[in-house]
């Protein structure tokens, strides 16, 4: 069982940066890939990105590469997302979530189990 508490978000400027931080509980941190989506107002929750449980394999939506690098350090059970130039159609909540199975989908949220409380992230023009 692993539990996720999100910290970060806010607001901030077109063309700014925010990093959001996840910190996870339980011993079984370490063998989830991790995720992170978002939903905006009326929205269905995205896809952002993916760690894989080592970081040597990381996933993003075409929306963000090249913006946004989500890192983690297993020996303090936290995953991060680091978001670069950020643009007003990214305003929405962002969620971490930890993967259930490793053959399943990085970025498919139905195939995440563990999820944080969420962090709005507004950004203005």
């Amino acid at each position: 069982q692993v539990q996720l508490v999100e910290s970060g978000g806010g607001l901030v400027q077109a063309g700014g940066s925010l990093r959001l931080s996840c910190a996870a509980s339980g011993r079984t941190f370490s063998t989830h890939a991790m995720g992170w989506f978002r939903q905006a107002p009326g929205k269905e929750r995205e896809f952002v990105g993916a760690i894989a449980r080592g970081a040597g394999f990381k996933y993003y939506a075409d929306s963000v590469k090249g913006r946004f690098t989500s890192s983690r350090d297993n020996a303090k059970n936290t995953v991060d997302l680091t978001m670069n130039n950020l643009k007003p159609e990214g305003t929405a909540v962002y969620y971490c979530a930890g993967r259930l199975s490793p053959r399943s989908s990085y970025s498919e949220f139905r195939d995440y189990g563990y999820w944080g409380q969420g962090s709005p992230v507004t950004v203005s023009s």
